[in-house]
């Protein structure tokens, strides 16, 4: 198996597959607050079927100010145990924009110790170009059990990215070019403009086409041209650690899974008054 198809699935494949009773279909979307979208009712209109809704705002660690931040193991169990998802299960997340908040919650699922789960190649779209049937409203499955096993190598903090940057490590930015620079202003409020010192900018819809990832040697050129090394030790990051985990998924393609996401990301870094901030390109 390549580590292509180890990490993506395509439509064709995922309708030969549905209604295995050992695969759950996950709708992950998820939209900035400017988008003017609501994911939920998004899904309740129509989604693949059998699929439930990861929200995730709310699988998340509500205690924490900062968005949409990783749960604490125990609540996510309950969560996710409540999606009708149980332990060993194969799982197959989407999102409809193609790709964009699906590869956040693989990264989730992973760090909670499942391997057993792959992004939709082109999401929701790509389903329906291939003609796969639909289903509106919501679901109520039945519960089951989930344990979670976290492995808290794939997540960096707010002080191992200050080591990390201090010592020359690789940070990988997906924010846009212009909220990197520093040109854009931040879409949420009281977050200073531009990037953390030493940062590369890759940003996430260079690796995508067509909502589905570019070809590896695409994917490989994306990182060299920013001066990182794909088959290195990357810590990727972004607003607020959605895009980030598209570039983590790109990284997982190449066959590198030496990455952490820095889930704090730039809500984190850019509020912070301790924190430096410079502007213009890397």
């Amino acid at each position: 198996m390549s580590e292509r198809s180890r990490w993506l699935i395509d439509a064709e494949t995922l309708k030969t597959r549905l209604g295995d009773t050992n695969l759950v279909v996950v709708d992950a979307s998820w939209h900035l607050p400017t988008a003017g979208r609501d994911a939920a009712a998004d899904y309740r209109e129509q989604h693949i079927p059998g699929a439930v809704f990861f929200d995730i705002d709310r699988i998340s660690d509500r205690d924490n100010p900062l968005p949409h931040m990783l749960p604490p193991p125990a609540a996510f169990e309950t969560a996710i145990g409540r999606l009708g998802i149980g332990d060993g299960q194969e799982i197959v997340v989407y999102d409809t924009l193609g790709l964009f908040s699906a590869a956040r919650v693989w990264w989730t699922f992973r760090v909670m110790g499942v391997e057993t789960v792959r992004v939709l190649d082109g999401g929701l779209p790509a389903w329906i170009a291939a003609g796969g049937a639909l289903e509106a409203g919501p679901r109520n499955p039945s519960p089951r059990p989930f344990h979670a096993n976290v492995d808290p190598a794939r997540v960096a903090d707010l002080a191992a990215v200050r080591d990390l940057l201090a010592a020359g490590g690789a940070v990988a930015d997906a924010r846009p070019a212009d909220r990197f620079t520093g040109a854009a202003p931040e879409p949420r409020p009281g977050l200073r403009s531009g990037h953390m010192p030493g940062a590369r900018n890759v940003p996430f819809a260079t690796l995508v086409a067509n909502g589905r990832l570019k070809g590896d040697a695409e994917l490989a050129a994306a990182f060299s041209d920013a001066g990182l090394d794909p088959a290195g030790a990357v810590t990727t990051s972004c607003g607020s650690g959605v895009s980030a985990a598209v570039l983590t998924l790109a990284l997982a393609v190449l066959g590198n899974d030496a990455t952490r996401l820095y889930d704090g990301s730039w809500a984190e870094w850019g509020s912070r008054p301790d924190t430096e901030v410079v502007t213009g390109p890397a």
